[in-house]
């Protein structure tokens, strides 16, 4: 059930791009209204998964879940049905609603499902694969879809699947709510949707009004001060929805990082590279959906095969190794990128880029979920999608600007180098920028004198060679992201030895593991290492005080000493709690708390007759 609702949440990024043509016959939409049929979905996922996540933790994870894949429903049978575009719009918001309240719950009860480090590290890589397999399916199933039948049949689509879902609902799925003194954070869950909700919809916004227009100014202004308070805020209320404690944690803070940028490369690919292919080098949408096959393969096969890969290496190896790799499958597709790429070409540098992407998803996920205590997997869940969502926005819009500028800035030059009058260089850079050029030149051409044909040839080609190059800065800047990404892993995250030393200290096998506040490894115990209010503060465990007491700053130091000095812990992953914290620490570290049998055996023998 958890894939099925997996698949349905990401379908939705990349399935409705390739029918906007369609749409923008049937519904008579603009430009603008078609971009927000694909960023309303996009702008309401990102602003409230945060809150989802929390929502999950404290009223049960499954429940919110289910809501959200009904809500997802709903939305589909707005759009499926919408007489025009702003109908349709609304449909993809309340189904980019529904998504954010799903999403997270297929993420944190993994955490909940597999309390086993290894298991866990598998179950991940199967998550990973089941996300990369929707993207890169999207466009494929939504141009089968859109073919047989017209656009609508793509949210009846969705509405089946998410029937399916809803139909599993009786799978055994974990609730594990931890309502334990705690309290929905109303007005921090408000400020963090303000600040979510201004900067995505300044960042769509700008990439059509211009980023120097005053209100998309106005709304970046409000987004960073709206973050400020929220920081403010979730740093001193009792249950935040958000403790951003949490990122002075490497592990935590360097996934989230890794997690933007590996979906800012990834959406840079998928959607640069597939109008490069279709508008420049005339590939039809069934051939674009072939010269992708090979990376979404590589994503899929090595997400699967990466979760062992962090069981039993840690996580920074195979991040750093993922985005070196994604990296160089983004400088070299775009070194190769002409009007005249192939299947050749492309079958074997996009995989590449992919396998990079699907080995970097992997520990992602797994030591941000690690990293966190039980009781608030839903927040490390609903944050690192965040982020993954957020870095698609940005990603897409950015660069979507950056090639738009640079489309009109060079293909300005290269007009006025061709002696174009400037009363038709705007109807070129209007052909170009709405995507009809090709069918206008080619009509132009048709039936004109063969020297106006020469200028029109010439035109298009000026046209296509200014688009390469917003293309070629656009690929530049995923790559450097990447690569920025890949240092981020390599200075933040654990490595192996240090994973051993924090796993037989803590007794467990918690990957990403943060030695500042002490963790819960020890399954769904809300009371645990957290002290019981669900912070995540540290603070002795009820019945525990001393230096037995993981505090704020650490753990016992001689338990630290003995586990270093083993070098391994004998634990079972933290799953047995019946003994007390302190026994089980000095177990796994080689010793027995042994200052308590004097006194119980001086009792003893005071028992015995005569003693």
């Amino acid at each position: 059930m958890l894939s099925v609702v997996l698949f349905l949440t990401f379908l939705d990024n990349t399935i409705v791009s390739v029918v906007l043509a369609d749409v923008q016959s049937g519904l008579h939409a603009g430009v603008t209204s078609l971009q927000w049929v694909v960023n309303g979905y996009a702008l309401a996922f990102a602003s409230l998964m945060l809150l989802f996540g929390t929502l999950g933790d404290l009223f049960g994870r499954k429940r919110v879940m289910l809501g959200g894949v009904a809500t997802f429903c709903a939305g589909s049978v707005i759009a499926a049905v919408a007489p025009d575009v702003h109908v349709l719009i609304a449909g993809r918001v309340v189904m980019g609603v529904g998504a954010a309240a799903s999403e997270p719950g297929t993420l944190s009860m993994i955490r909940h499902l597999y309390p086993d480090r290894r298991e866990r590290a598998r179950s991940l890589g199967v998550w990973a694969a089941v996300s990369g397999l929707a993207l890169a399916l999207g466009p494929v199933i939504g141009g089968l879809l859109s073919g047989v039948g017209s656009w609508r049949d793509i949210f009846w689509f969705n509405l089946a699947f998410g029937l399916v879902a809803l139909a599993g609902a009786g799978t055994p799925l974990p609730q594990n709510p931890h309502p334990v003194n705690r309290r929905l954070d109303l007005i921090g869950a408000g400020i963090g949707v303000v600040a979510l909700g201004c900067l995505s919809f300044a960042i769509i916004a700008g990439e059509t009004s211009g980023y120097r227009t005053w209100w998309v100014m106005v709304l970046f202004a409000v987004s960073a001060a709206a973050a400020v308070a929220f920081v403010l805020w979730e740093r001193h209320t009792p249950n935040p929805v958000l403790d951003v404690r949490y990122f002075r944690r490497g592990s935590f803070s360097g996934s989230n990082v890794v997690a933007f940028a590996t979906y800012f490369g990834v959406f840079a690919i998928f959607f640069f590279v597939a109008l490069y292919l279709q508008v420049v080098a005339s590939a039809s949408p069934y051939g674009t959906a072939l010269d992708f096959a090979p990376m979404a393969a590589g994503m899929v096969v090595a997400s699967a095969l990466t979760g062992r890969w962090v069981a039993a290496t840690g996580p920074r190896i195979p991040m750093v190794v993922g985005c070196t790799l994604a990296t160089a499958g983004i400088l070299l597709t775009n070194a190769f990128m002409s009007p005249h790429v192939g299947f050749s070409v492309l079958g074997w540098t996009l995989p590449l880029a992919g396998i990079g992407f699907g080995i970097a998803i992997v520990p992602v996920t797994s030591s941000a979920l690690a990293s966190l205590p039980a009781e608030h997997s839903g927040m490390a869940a609903s944050m690192t999608n965040t982020s993954r969502e957020l870095g698609a926005v940005v990603g897409v819009a950015t660069l979507g600007s950056v090639v738009n500028g640079q489309l009109t800035v060079d293909l300005i030059h290269r007009l006025n180098a061709l002696g174009i009058p400037k009363q038709f260089q705007s109807l070129v850079i209007t052909a170009v920028t709405t995507g009809n050029i090709g069918s206008q030149a080619a009509a132009e051409a048709k039936n004109a004198p063969a020297s106006i044909s020469h200028i029109v040839n010439e035109v298009v080609t000026a046209a296509y060679g200014a688009f390469s190059h917003g293309l070629d800065l656009a690929l530049l800047a995923a790559a450097a992201m990447m690569a920025l990404s890949a240092l981020v892993a390599g200075v933040a995250m654990p490595g192996r030895r240090r994973l051993a030393e924090l796993a037989a200290a803590s007794g467990g096998g918690l990957i990403g593991y943060d030695d500042e506040p002490d963790a819960d490894s020890t399954g769904d115990n809300s009371t645990g290492a957290s002290g019981g209010d669900g912070t995540g503060d540290g603070g002795p465990t009820p019945g525990e005080s001393g230096p037995a007491a993981a505090g704020p700053g650490g753990r016992d130091s001689r338990v630290r000493h003995l586990g270093r000095r083993r070098g391994r812990s004998d634990g079972d992953g933290g799953d047995s709690g019946d003994s007390g914290p302190r026994f089980l620490r000095l177990r796994r570290a080689g010793r027995r708390p042994r200052r308590h049998r004097g006194p119980e055996r001086r009792r003893r023998a005071r028992r015995r007759p005569g003693g």
